[in-house]
């Protein structure tokens, strides 16, 4: 009798990775049912403006939705796609103000909020992201590509142009709110399949509503189950929008999400929605058929021409129309004009741009490449330390020291009045005073022991954006965070 066989052992097997990974095409409530698409994994050990995700990273698979490794990939899949769209757009010597690698931290805790830092009052540097139950559901605002993108659009801004990260201008920090709007709306549309939607849903006409235009729609319905008038009725933000500029030093330092206020939140809606209008009207110049290639070209066009202006316009108090002035000239320089009526009229529509500054010959001026600005921009660090000293007794010091750089505006060119001819531009120690007022009816100002402490209105319980530091010079007021704007704990 022939002896029995001893079965094979079995070979331990270990679990295959996956070659794709589950991601969020947008928002996780951009639309009814929203759901995750596979996307190839993202290279996270791209050394072009590198990132790095802190804590363990699960092998790339797929994951089931409302895990804590679906949410590493759909962060890190949105996160690299963005920082892949700006290394296009921008020199290849870029890299970020805060070191060779971005940190992310995904979950920091709980609250509703995001914030870029580079490393003030006690926060790691980086992105932080977290987490917060509202009526039983937990939301994680890391899980949102239009969070995240936005957030590293800071971290891009804060390399190109450090000294706006410290300015004491309200028009300087909307611009920092409204740039990383306007890279989560540029990094969502390298999606071809986000690209497809918006052409479609919007008949070719993509500054309309839209998913696309609607940002950060998940975080917004958290918030406004507590607070309904604090964000938009349909999302954080919408770009698509009809808010017209308006002096900041004559608006609240706060308003309900309807109405404009100086907040730089709210006040970055304006310029946000002419980007828009300038990306809509680059598609519609490539011509028909409209098609999806055509929008992803638009979004380079778009790109280059933001971040050149960006790399050139000089940090004053009326800096919106300044960076206005910045893309003809951009155009004229790189595009020979082609967009030339685009700029103007979005900008224009918006009181951006004064209708005299509209025609005062911008465009003739010449101005170096994107890549060129980009370069001049990180040269000039001198530009992050012109100061100054404010009367500040009602705040309960003798005075405060606040970023506020002395250049000059390039170009003589103003925002529109809301009846006839371009408005005034404030001082340089107006503007600071304005923002700085704002700051502190925000109660956004941690005082750090200083200041008389029966004069000073500290206000405790609300996030602090901002400080007050002992330096040489004097107490000066430094920016912890570019954050997501609303305090949880209000």
């Amino acid at each position: 009798m022939a002896a029995k066989k001893k079965p094979a052992k079995k070979k331990k097997t270990t679990p295959k990775t996956a070659n794709v990974v589950l991601s969020w095409e947008d928002d996780p409530m951009s639309v009814p049912s929203a759901a995750p698409i596979q996307r190839p994994v993202p290279n996270l050990a791209d050394s072009r403006l590198a990132i790095r995700i802190d804590g363990p990273k699960p092998p790339p698979k797929i994951y089931p939705r409302g895990t804590k490794e679906f949410r590493f990939w759909t962060a890190a899949e949105a996160l690299r796609r963005a920082a892949d769209y700006w290394g296009g757009i921008l020199p290849s010597s870029f890299t970020w103000e805060i070191g060779s690698q971005l940190p992310i931290h995904l979950d920091q805790g709980t609250d509703l909020n995001a914030f870029y830092t580079r490393g003030g009052g006690g926060d790691p540097a980086g992105l932080n992201f977290f987490h917060d139950t509202v009526d039983g559901v937990t939301y994680f605002s890391g899980e949102s590509p239009e969070v995240s993108c936005h957030e590293l659009g800071h971290a891009v801004l804060d390399a190109l142009r450090p000294e706006l990260f410290q300015v004491a201008f309200v028009e300087a920090a909307a611009f920092h709110e409204s740039y990383a709007d306007m890279g989560a709306i540029l990094s969502v549309l390298q999606l071809q399949s986000m690209r497809i939607d918006l052409i479609s849903s919007t008949g070719g006409k993509i500054a309309r509503n839209s998913r696309v235009s609607r940002l950060a729609e998940q975080l917004g319905f958290a918030i406004r189950q507590h607070h309904p008038d604090s964000v938009d009725a349909d999302s954080l933000r919408n770009a698509a929008n009809t808010f017209f500029y308006r002096d900041p030093q004559q608006l609240p330092p706060s308003a309900p999400a309807n109405l404009l206020s100086s907040e730089p939140h709210s006040f970055s809606r304006v310029f946000t929605a002419a980007f828009l209008e300038i990306l809509a009207g680059i598609f519609t110049l490539q011509g028909a058929p409209g098609s999806e290639q055509q929008l992803l070209d638009s979004t380079k066009i778009a790109g280059q021409l933001l971040a050149g202006a960006v790399g050139e316009a000089p940090v004053v108090p009326a800096y919106y129309s300044q960076v206005a002035a910045h893309f003809l000239s951009v155009d004229a320089a790189q595009f020979n004009k082609k967009y030339r009526d685009v700029i103007k009229g979005a900008f224009v529509r918006r009181g951006i741009l004064s209708l005299d500054a509209a025609s005062s010959g911008v465009t003739d001026a010449q101005i170096k490449s994107t890549a060129k600005a980009a370069a001049a921009a990180a040269a000039h660090t001198d530009r992050r330390v012109q100061t100054l000293a404010l009367p500040a007794q009602r705040l309960g010091l003798d005075t405060l020291i606040v970023a506020a750089p002395a250049s000059a505006p390039r170009f003589a060119v103003a925002p529109a009045a809301p009846s006839i001819g371009p408005l005034e531009t404030p001082s340089r120690e107006t503007a600071a005073q304005s923002f700085v007022e704002d700051l502190f009816r925000r109660g956004r100002v941690e005082m750090n022991g200083h200041g008389d402490p029966d004069t000073r209105v500290a206000q405790p319980g609300v996030r602090k954006t901002h400080e007050l530091v002992a330096t040489d010079q004097g107490i000066e007021l430094q920016r912890r965070m570019f954050d997501c704007g609303f305090d949880a704990g209000r």
